[in-house]
């Protein structure tokens, strides 16, 4: 166990330091602009920040996805088509803000005369905010982007993506599960591209009892773009009923 080269020395054939005591030993002092107060202060501005910039997007949905997508790619023009589709329906598209899949969705959503949002997060080697968002908020940290992703959104659309996307898809669901969050529409695109997880989430989760079968309800599979504007819909119409 870590002591002090001071407390070492007082404490020569005794037991080491306990936690409670190196909880509050003195600590050497450090600027405030680099202490932890600071931060909370800096993480408060973020979320101000966020809700006054974002309170005023009215009806929208959430495009996730990679920021490693080519232009050439398919699944490129299959986030474009969805973004312009959400935007002739009267969503906003709010995406991370990024290249790839996200320029796409918000290029799309601009094409279709919506309110193209971008949340964008400092990374030490992705690109800024793509030139296709109208409306950008820049975030420094992970958990006050996501927040603003949920708060905002009527419903995500969840394109092939990586760890970033699947931590997104999987906070919702688990936001949904437990009741912290209404119960919104997750559509994931791209029914090969997830077959494998879904074939997962069933044959090894729900059969040794982790998920419920209405757990994996939470979500739908489609390749059609049309297709996502209806799960949308539908959903919202339920929602009112309700």
């Amino acid at each position: 166990m870590w002591v002090t080269q001071r407390a070492a020395r007082i404490l020569e054939g005794h037991p080491a330091a306990t936690e409670d005591e190196k909880f509050l030993e003195r600590q050497p002092p450090e600027p405030f602009l680099a202490s932890d107060p600071w931060r909370a202060l800096r993480i408060l501005s973020e979320f101000v920040e966020g809700f006054d910039a974002m309170a005023r997007v009215g009806p929208a949905v959430t495009v996730f996805g990679s920021a490693r997508t080519r232009t050439d790619d398919p699944i490129y023009e299959q986030a474009r088509a969805i973004g312009r589709l959400l935007a002739e329906a009267g969503y906003a598209v709010i995406t991370g803000g990024g290249p790839g899949t996200m320029e796409a969705a918000n290029r799309g959503c601009r094409e279709g005369g919506g309110l193209s949002v971008g949340c964008n997060i400092e990374l030490p080697h992705e690109q800024g905010m793509n030139p296709y968002v109208d409306l950008g908020v820049e975030f420094r940290y992970f958990f006050a982007r996501k927040v603003m992703f949920v708060k905002y959104a009527d419903g995500f659309v969840i394109l092939p993506g990586g760890f970033g996307t699947l931590d997104e898809l999987f906070e919702a669901l688990t936001l949904i599960q437990t009741g912290k969050v209404r119960h919104f529409p997750i559509v994931l695109v791209g029914t090969a591209y997830w077959a494998g997880l879904v074939g997962w989430l069933r044959e090894t989760l729900l059969a040794r009892g982790m998920v419920t079968s209405t757990d994996l309800d939470l979500f739908h599979l489609t390749d059609d773009p049309a297709e996502v504007i209806d799960l949308l819909r539908a959903n919202h119409v339920e929602g009112d009923a309700r």
